[in-house]
């Protein structure tokens, strides 16, 4: 497809204008500093760690001659803007997670989060094994992107509440935070939807501009300090079985590095994948016990809720599945999942069920 014709037609052309007033990248005696843009907030837990361990990655990697300056949402646009801000080519590259642009295009979600997808393992399988990064890269080249993934969150918690869920129903108006399709899945269910930008969420669940938001996990969530405002946690949900996250450069600028500096970007980023999904596996532990420590109420959706969201789940991959892309992702991403999981489940699931077991 020829990027230029996409563009016209694609939600990108308005807003790419706006970016035009960000200062042009810089260059200055053989060497070069790249501006990456992200969708979070300076210090968020995490998520802003993957990008800047990304950064710093390729700061050293390069040993000085690519040098990445990072800045946090807000700082030079906001937080759901890095991507026009990059394909417009007024920042290098941004990280951030892929579902943000699905009104770009709606296969973006499976390099971050779908509902009743990949876990972070299938999902490293499918991308580095199986066509995943090629994919990637066919869909970022329409906007002029070269895409890598960066940073994972593992399995997602079904979110907060301000009180339990004990049937689908309860979803009804609801004004809940979920990026993605998983949000077109709720809000198939009857929920209000919000996509607020993750530095924004504490201060909406406090104002009761929001009645519940899905973040990341106990740690990353303790640290937004959710169970200030509300004791309703819901460990598991189907939106983000692992969220995985973007670093993509403009992808002219990218063919202008040199070979070696191309596969730095390339080896921080998977460096950074693999560092930042066991960051959070590291810390969540601790932090759900603190959690409930501190009297959160840990829970599970019902039986009838997962039921209702597997129904709206297919109606929202119905909606899409006539636009030729997301049709092959989507097929090729079912069929890599389907692979793996029969070994996974019968294996490292088996045994792990047999540990809790025994050990009690």
């Amino acid at each position: 497809m020829d990027r230029r014709s996409f563009l016209k037609t694609s939600a990108l052309g308005g807003s790419a204008a706006a970016a035009t007033t960000l200062a042009a990248p810089a260059y200055a005696q053989g060497k070069r500093t790249l501006t990456m843009v992200t969708s979070w907030g300076r210090g968020l837990a995490g998520v802003f760690d993957a990008a800047q361990k990304s950064a710093d990655n390729i700061n050293a990697i390069t040993d000085g001659s690519l040098t990445v300056e990072v800045k946090a949402a807000g700082e030079l646009v906001g937080a759901f803007e890095v991507f026009d801000a990059v394909t417009a080519g007024q920042a290098d590259m941004y990280h951030a997670a892929d579902y943000y642009f699905i009104n770009q295009h709606p296969g973006f979600a499976f390099f971050a989060g779908v509902p009743f997808g990949m876990t972070a393992t299938e999902l490293n399988n499918w991308y580095y094994h199986g066509n995943g990064m090629a994919l990637h890269d066919e869909l970022g080249e329409i906007f002029g992107l070269k895409s890598f993934l960066a940073g994972n969150t593992g399995t997602q918690a079904g979110g907060w509440f301000r009180k339990e869920i004990t049937g689908p129903e309860d979803f009804n108006g609801l004004k809940f935070r979920m990026p993605g399709l998983g949000g077109r899945v709720i809000g198939n269910m009857g929920a209000s939807v919000q996509n607020l930008p993750g530095a924004e969420v504490y201060q909406a669940l406090a104002s009761g501009a929001i009645d519940g938001t899905e973040w990341i996990g106990p740690w990353a969530d303790e640290k937004a300090g959710f169970q200030e405002i509300t004791k309703f946690y819901y460990t598991a949900g189907m939106h983000e079985p692992a969220a995985g996250l973007t670093l993509a450069t403009n992808r002219e600028v990218f063919e202008s590095l040199t070979p070696s500096q191309q596969a730095a970007i390339e080896i921080s980023a998977g460096h950074a994948n693999v560092w930042n999904l066991s960051q959070y596996l590291n810390n969540n532990g601790a932090a759900l016990e603190r959690l409930k420590a501190g009297g959160v109420k840990v829970l599970e959706f019902p039986d009838s809720v997962w039921d209702a969201m597997a129904d709206a789940s297919k109606a929202v991959y119905e909606e899409f599945l006539g636009d030729e892309l997301f049709a092959k992702i989507y097929a090729d991403y079912q069929a890599s999942m389907k692979s793996s999981s029969g070994w996974l489940t019968q294996s490292i699931g088996a045994y792990r069920a047999q540990r809790d077991r025994v050990l009690g």
